[in-house]
């Protein structure tokens, strides 16, 4: 499989990242991606053609592998990398939505005119929503599948021996699993990149969210600054047309006398 256009996929998104996401992607392209292409392939590639059991009876071989693997970790983690890199993809549609709108507002009212977007790839309004949902997203990915593994392979381990009694199988029969002690490290490794990459992401929520909390106070003390000192100036002219008003001589006008009919 072509991994290229991951690769493209996650240098195309780091640009509208944070700290944080950049740090994410590098442990997903250097840590997960680059181990999966050039090592964990390799090291699973004779997963089902070593599989050896002590029997050569028709059937039981294939029918044990499939109980004990009934998904290859080798498939599961493809699977995984190609749905947690996808939230990824969304942001920069959103990107490209922004500058499509840019570009046609300009196109309808002229160069001169103002800008909808002060920078299509900020995150405002709702490209901050999208990144702030792919970000759950790509954490709830992680968890789902890393609960995956531990229900199909207890605590993340392969036995060296498995012992299958099945049909057709003859009898309990000893199954024996290619390379167990080297595929076991490469599972941890796995499962700790894994979990760093949802720490990564919990990390960038809880960034984006308390930054969001401190941007609408600023602008609430602000606004409530701003409203204090409109007050005030309102209160000093109306002090000042008081004082002018006190200051003119008093005028006393003597009504006309009357004359009784």
């Amino acid at each position: 499989m072509n991994w290229g256009i991951f690769q493209g996929l996650l240098s195309g998104a780091s640009q509208f990242s944070t700290a944080f996401g950049r740090l994410w992607m590098s442990v997903v392209f250097v840590f997960r991606l680059l181990v999966y292409v050039v090592a964990a392939e390799r090291v699973w590639a004779d997963e089902q053609g070593e599989f050896d059991c002590n029997t050569k009876q028709p059937g039981c071989h294939n029918v044990c592998y499939d109980h004990y693997f009934p998904v290859s970790h080798i498939r599961l983690w493809a699977l995984q990398l190609i749905l947690v890199t996808c939230p990824s993809l969304l942001v920069l549609m959103h990107v490209a939505y922004r500058e499509d709108r840019e570009r046609k507002h300009r196109e309808r009212q002229g160069e001169d005119c103002g800008r909808l977007y002060i920078h299509t790839g900020k995150k405002r309004g709702g490209l901050w929503w999208t990144y702030l949902m792919s970000l759950i997203t790509k954490a709830l990915v992680d968890s789902v599948f890393l609960y995956i593994f531990h229900h199909l392979y207890k605590d993340y381990a392969l036995p060296r021996i498995v012992k299958c009694s099945l049909p057709p199988c003859p009898n309990i029969v000893d199954c024996f699993i290619s390379r167990p002690t080297e595929k076991n490290i490469f599972t941890l490794f796995m499962v700790v990149t894994t979990v760093v990459c949802i720490l990564l992401n919990l990390c960038e929520i809880g960034y984006l969210v308390s930054k969001r909390c401190c941007e609408n106070m600023k602008h609430k003390s602000q606004s409530n600054v701003v409203a204090y000192l409109q007050k005030q100036e309102m209160f000093n002219v109306n002090n000042k047309v008081n004082e002018e008003i006190e200051m003119l001589p008093n005028i006393h006008i003597t009504p006309p006398e009357t004359k009784l009919k």
